[in-house]
């Protein structure tokens, strides 16, 4: 029992210190390690596996809409970044340098990828030359690497897992398409497989990827009140193409710029799982990202049959992920451990439910326990996920709508960004400096202006000029 105890106590909980309850969360549900080298991290196999489930489903939905997966160097040479002015400009801070070949110095530093742009540029600047090569639609998995002060796993490493999506196009009009089509792709994922509500919107010019003539966003909100960019679109016009040359002959073989796209996301995502939907318990996966869907634990398992049914089990539920837990630890045991993992569904089974033909099912979200016929169980497990993957929906829509508030002057706004973390919608007059004066006063800062504008007030929440627009604000991570 003293172990059993023990396993819930290493978490603190999330209401005495959030980031405290975060890390061990990461740590105790054996997600991540630490790494020698400082702001890095090991993704270990229970991470790496939801890791994987991510990039299985967005990959087949890439491929949907025409998207072809490619592979570009780790390394960009110095004259290559520095040719696009804005772009540079926005890594620099950020980058990390390859100075020496072997024991000899290189001619010319070479950049640790931060993000691919000036990569895909170079090569679109040779393999386009007609009309006929349009679009491209290609897409990449790899690491990069940016170096950050302030590190946290998942949330922000020094080196972390994405896939960037870079598309080429013959006109604006094509190259805006793709841009939103590929924002609601990431909405509906996060909506439809991680159970996580966002909100669908365009950045400030202040907050938009650097060398971005548009950059488009979803934001979700953690349990604690924090929002988290989730993923994002961003058209670059032909500002890129402009840049390195990528031209293409039209049907009136007159020369034309293209116009390009670039879209992302990354591990980050784990993050977002684990403050959506975690308990002091531990992770809460939801069903279809969840790498062990349902975990058998046999009870009194020496006993005779009790493994052998197990297994019988795990083969009438084929269709799912499922694990049997046939360790000599403590049923007990076997239950915090399933939670902490986060498994959406436990189903129990002993000598006494054998016998009256049964198992018990145990949701992770509710707890709520059902007592199963065995040949109903494929059928109640399946009606159980189902209904999960729906209720962690609906109650992370709730919590977010329950934390977001309206402000409509100044002293309103800076009171619920003190009192009540969340999303703050306001209105704003488009102008940075308001934009300016809230993140230093309040620590808030424009998330986005949503697609679904509402009209609040006439006035500025800051300055009290015109409003033109609508803005979700809150503090993020």
């Amino acid at each position: 029992m003293a172990k059993e105890k023990k396993l819930v106590e290493a978490i603190t909980s999330m209401e005495e210190d959030f980031a405290q309850w975060y890390t061990d969360v990461v740590k105790k549900a054996e997600l991540v390690d630490y790494a020698s080298v400082k702001g890095c991290m090991v993704i270990k196999p229970a991470g790496y596996a939801i890791w994987e489930n991510i990039q299985k489903e967005l990959d087949r939905r890439f491929k949907e809409t025409g998207v072809e997966n490619v592979y570009m160097p780790l390394f960009i040479p110095e004259s290559l970044l520095q040719r696009e002015k804005d772009h540079v400009e926005g890594f620099a801070p950020e980058v990390a340098w390859v100075t020496h070949g072997g024991l000899e110095p290189l001619q010319e530093r070479l950049c640790v990828r931060p993000t691919s742009e000036t990569l895909f540029c170079d090569f679109y600047a040779r393999d386009i030359q007609s009309h006929r090569d349009l679009p491209k639609l290609y897409n990449q998995w790899c690491s990069v690497v940016r170096w950050e002060k302030t590190t946290r796993p998942f949330l922000r490493s020094r080196e972390f897992l994405w896939q960037e999506g870079h598309t080429a196009h013959a006109t604006a009009e094509e190259a805006e398409e793709r841009t939103i089509q590929m924002l609601n792709l990431y909405a509906d994922f996060c909506e439809e497989v991680l159970a996580m509500p966002v909100i669908r919107g365009r950045k400030t010019d202040k907050e938009k990827f650097a060398g971005a003539e548009a950059t488009y966003t979803i934001e979700a909100l953690m349990h604690d009140g924090k929002a988290l960019q989730s993923g994002t679109s961003h058209n670059f016009g032909d500002g890129f193409a402009k840049a390195f040359g990528i031209q293409y002959a039209n049907k009136e073989n007159k020369l034309e710029y293209v116009h390009q796209t670039s879209w992302g996301m990354t591990t980050r995502l784990i993050g977002a799982i684990i403050m959506v939907h975690g308990d002091d318990s531990g992770l809460v996966l939801p069903p279809r990202i969840a790498p062990t869907q349902v975990m058998i634990i046999p009870i009194q398992q020496k006993k005779a049959g009790v493994l052998d049914k197990a297994y019988e089990m795990k083969d009438m539920l084929k269709g799912f992920r499922v694990k049997v837990d046939d360790t000599d630890k403590s049923p007990g045991w076997k239950f915090s451990e399933a939670e902490m993992r986060g498994i959406p569904v436990r189903v129990e089974i002993g000598p006494k439910d054998i016998e009256a033909g049964h198992a018990v099912i145990v949701r992770r979200d509710t707890r709520e326990k059902q007592i199963v016929a065995l040949d109903e169980l494929t059928q109640k497990v399946e009606e159980t996920l189902d209904a999960m993957q729906k209720d962690m929906l609906e109650r992370a829509r709730a919590h977010r709508d329950a934390h977001t508030y309206e402000a409509h002057d100044f002293a309103e706004f800076k009171d619920i960004v003190e009192n009540k973390p969340g999303f703050v919608k306001a209105m704003w007059c488009g102008d940075e400096a308001c934009e300016n004066m809230i993140k230093e006063e309040t620590g808030a800062t424009s998330r986005c202006m949503p697609f679904k504008q509402e009209h609040l007030s006439d006035t500025c929440v800051c300055c009290g000029k015109t409003a033109k627009t609508m803005v979700y604000w809150g503090k993020a991570y």
